[in-house]
């Protein structure tokens, strides 16, 4: 009791591992990494209201997502708000965990396109996930429009 009575004086209050653990700050669910409603994407295309939006430092947030699930992922259409306009965007990469040999990437990245697909910037300015060559080559096959452009405005492939 003396010796614990001196290390409180010197070192302050002693916390047992029981009591730090109570103290700890951390969650115990997963973090939420997929693309939903409101998250912020990144304009990768070099199209004037991308650059715009992304020099002025208000980044686009997903306002809609086709598809049957409420979530995006790699090669999904959704609409965006950017600069106070409604603009279709599709995924060209992800943030969330992905399949195997399957490209993660540091920020969710997305490719402006008008209505019938095709993309808005003459070039985009970050490398492509090669899986997605097949996924868009059947989109344009069932939806009509034609997102095979994307790929060959793309600099490069992973």
């Amino acid at each position: 009791p003396k010796m614990l009575r001196f290390s409180r004086q010197l070192f302050g209050p002693v916390f047992t591992p029981k009591m730090c653990l109570a103290k700890a700050d951390f969650h115990c669910t997963a973090s939420d990494l997929r693309l939903q409603k409101l998250s912020r994407l990144r304009i990768v295309d070099n199209s004037a209201i991308g650059r715009a939006a992304m020099m002025e430092g208000t980044p686009p947030k997903i306002i809609h997502v086709y598809s049957k699930k409420k979530f995006g992922y790699t090669g999904d259409k959704v609409l965006v708000t950017i600069k106070g306009e409604m603009k279709k965007a599709i995924i060209v990469g992800c943030h969330e965990n992905q399949p195997a040999l399957q490209p993660r990437f540091d920020t969710n990245n997305a490719v402006l396109v008008d209505e019938a697909g095709s993309p808005l910037g003459t070039r985009i300015l970050v490398p492509i996930p090669t899986h997605l060559r097949k996924k868009l080559k059947d989109m344009s096959r069932t939806k009509g429009a034609d997102y095979t452009k994307l790929l060959s405005i793309a600099t490069t492939f992973v």
